[in-house]
């Protein structure tokens, strides 16, 4: 039932690839994006263009998003950014230690995601939904990959591989971070046809891994221009990937107070439902569901869930659930993690000894380690109608943005 196109992409000459890439805008702050102001071509000028204005700037007034849209077609006046005349689908492939994940980057009808058949597993937030429908309209253009993970499709994959092992590549390079991006363009109509026949057969739901307020975002835009002829906001900028090829890291959390406990008291009160142990080999990263990492006071703790901490539904018993009810509500006094400023989150792909640090430094008073969600558990959750705490995913590796972009107006 999924709906997907080909489309005419924008998108970098071979030799401005590596340099452009950027990683997705939210998953980097401005004093990151800032290492890369020297490069008049990475996307961040695009992505995070506050980096060019005065320090302090808000990130989301108008002159953030007039500079993304001045950047963007500075690059296409430059010929960086070459707009291609045919319509084409993509295939993606990232490799990160040796794991390889592949995927279709397409176009995908707004009308799939307003169904229902897009699945989400996140709820999002007004300002950030506002923040992209501001600068997709503004710089005239979808400017990052909606993720997007199926349940496993045979035909697809071999579709797939054989258009790599016979066909060369647009891209091929190794980022500054290790991670080999490898991307090919298929303009065969036959074979893109097919394509569309199996994802119109075989596909009944997809599930959003990392892209809820841009979608949201396209989804406002459209309704918003519902009644126009050439409404451009019809097709969301899309990257399936299969489920087998994924990988969720952890999502950790931090936490700037302990809502007026003393160290002990904060033990005592987390010992009425966890199992609470002194670790003494250096850092706790969790093996398994149900336990957590906690860094206090100089000090790593395991700890364990008490069994009826939590019901037996896969949402109850997700542990970013058990984290949000038993500790960061129950105990910190944290209602609304999507809100509240005492708590700060943390990527796994940054690594255990980054929660250490942040505590270590006096940013944080605890920070949480936390075990993986898996993608069986995502899509239980999405199937059900439910939804996640924020910060529950994170998916790695990432692809780029700037080495496909739509846009949504002809220029």
């Amino acid at each position: 039932m999924a709906k997907i196109f080909p489309f005419k992409g924008l998108r970098p000459l071979n030799t401005y690839a590596k340099i452009v890439a950027t990683l997705p805008y939210d998953v980097v702050n401005t004093k990151e994006a800032a290492v890369q102001k020297d490069n008049p071509y990475h996307f961040y000028h695009v992505t995070r263009s506050e980096i060019d204005l005065p320090e302090y700037t808000d990130i989301h007034s108008e002159i953030v998003y007039k500079r993304a849209y001045e950047n963007l077609q500075r690059m296409i006046q430059e010929g960086v950014l070459v707009q291609d005349t045919d319509s084409a689908m993509f295939i993606y492939e990232l490799t990160m230690n040796g794991h390889v994940q592949t995927g279709l980057v397409c176009g995908t009808a707004i009308d799939d995601y307003n169904k229902g058949l897009i699945k989400k597993h996140e709820l999002t937030r007004h300002d950030k939904e506002s923040d992209r429908i501001n600068h997709i309209n503004t710089t005239r253009a979808q400017t990052g990959i909606i993720f997007l993970a199926y349940r496993d499709i045979p035909s697809v994959t071999d579709i797939l591989n054989n258009w790599k092992q016979h066909h060369d590549t647009l891209y091929d390079f190794v980022a500054d971070d290790g991670i080999t991006h490898r991307i090919w363009k298929i303009n065969d109509t036959s074979v893109i046809s097919d394509l569309q026949h199996i994802f119109d057969r075989d596909m009944p739901h997809s599930y959003i891994a990392d892209g809820h307020h841009r979608s949201a975002a396209l989804s406002k835009l459209n309704a918003r221009h519902a009644d126009a002829a050439d409404n451009p906001f019809k097709v969301i900028l899309s990257g399936f990937f299969p489920e087998s090829e994924l990988l969720i890291m952890d999502y950790n959390r931090v936490v700037k107070d302990l809502n007026g406990h003393t160290v002990t008291s904060f033990l005592e009160a987390l010992s009425k439902t966890f199992t609470v142990t002194v670790y003494q080999s250096g850092t706790y990263k969790p093996a398994a569901r149900h336990r957590f990492g906690m860094y206090l006071d100089g000090n790593w703790y395991e700890l364990i869930a008490r069994e009826g901490t939590y019901p037996g539904d896969v949402l109850n018993s997700l542990d970013v659930n058990i984290l949000q009810n038993n500790i960061l509500d129950g105990i910190l006094g944290i209602e609304d993690p999507r809100s509240n400023p005492r708590l700060d989150f943390v990527g796994g792909i940054r690594g255990i000894r980054a929660l250490q640090e942040l505590v270590d430094n006096g940013e944080a008073a605890v920070a949480f380690a936390c075990y993986p969600v898996s993608i069986q558990e995502l899509f239980e959750v999405a199937d059900s109608g439910n939804v996640m705490p924020p910060k529950s995913t994170w998916f790695e590796p990432k692809t780029r943005d700037g080495l496909l972009v739509l846009q949504t107006y002809e220029q």
